[in-house]
């Protein structure tokens, strides 16, 4: 995945609070993955070669490369989950692969998109994610990029706006029996939105169930009050869609959050269909911070 412009600078989060004096042994003792005896083999090593101390645990065979990342996310207080994490699905890289260059990708996304707020003096942020068509991309992108606002300190909120086929409380595996559909219809209030723990400072509100009119509950003021209230507890709001082409919903959510970011897949996605889509958010006076090109 990649973006049509370069990232010129970047810029960091006040939120984030080191926490350097933790080292790297007491950790993985700590997660059980050495013993006295391992830590006095590892610091022999250590000393009589110059290694780092999860380079010479590594050497002797005590931990894998995944124990190693895992110890060194927590060292930095970057929510880390190990491959196959049975609470979360195999499309949250930017967790459960934190080192692998798709989550480099997201984590240069977000910077990007940290920048062009920044620079427009947008203080509360709130994102569409929004493309022409089916299958390329936003529920991962929004997904992994709510997880990559987290892993900043930012408090934020992913809500599963696309009432027709959501996705993100599969890709968190969490229940979507209550949701954004019985806040909007009056059957729910804010409780709805689900604190996801193993992300830190990172909140879920499902679709929940599936209504026999998304775009009639997306088009009502109840979105944008919801929208209102919500914008006073979060730092980053993102919303998942469903295919601007296909459907008005995105237009609906585009319209309260006033800004949104367009992807296209490669090989699927029509120029065309992009640059209609772009039109419609500009006609509304929904700002698009930016296009995303998916490659995967």
């Amino acid at each position: 995945m990649s973006s049509q412009e370069n990232v010129l600078s970047i810029e960091g989060s006040s939120r984030v609070i080191g926490r350097g004096d933790r080292r790297i042994g007491s950790i993985l003792a700590e997660e059980g993955k050495l013993r006295g005896g391992d830590i006095e083999q590892v610091m022999a090593l250590q000393h009589a070669e110059g290694l780092r101390f999860g380079d010479a645990a590594l050497r002797l065979g005590l931990i894998t490369a995944n124990d190693l990342h895992h110890a060194i996310a927590k060292q930095y207080d970057l929510p880390h989950l190990l491959p196959g994490h049975e609470n979360t699905g195999s499309e949250l890289v930017v967790a459960q692969e934190p080192f692998h260059p798709r989550a480099e990708e997201m984590r240069a996304l977000r910077t990007q998109l940290l920048i062009r707020w920044s620079k427009a003096g947008v203080n509360q942020r709130v994102l569409a994610v929004v493309s022409p068509g089916a299958g390329e991309g936003r529920s991962y992108v929004a997904a992994n990029l709510a997880v990559a606002f987290s892993q900043l300190g930012e408090r934020t909120l992913l809500v599963d706006a696309d009432l027709r086929t959501p996705r993100q409380h599969l890709i968190f595996n969490v229940s979507d029996r209550v949701g954004l559909s019985a806040v909007l219809s009056d059957r729910a209030d804010r409780s709805a939105v689900a604190p996801v723990p193993e992300f830190g400072p990172l909140w879920l509100l499902p679709a929940g169930a599936r209504p026999p009119n998304p775009q009639e509950l997306l088009s009502r003021l109840a979105l944008g009050v919801l929208l209102h209230e919500l914008r006073n507890e979060f730092d980053v709001i993102l919303f998942d869609t469903p295919p601007a082409k296909l459907y008005a919903d995105a237009l609906a959510v585009a319209f309260r959050t006033r800004s949104a970011m367009v992807l296209a897949r490669k090989d699927r996605t029509r120029l065309e269909d992009t640059k209609s889509v772009i039109r419609e958010l500009s006609d509304m006076d929904a700002r698009v911070v930016g296009t995303v090109f998916n490659d995967f």
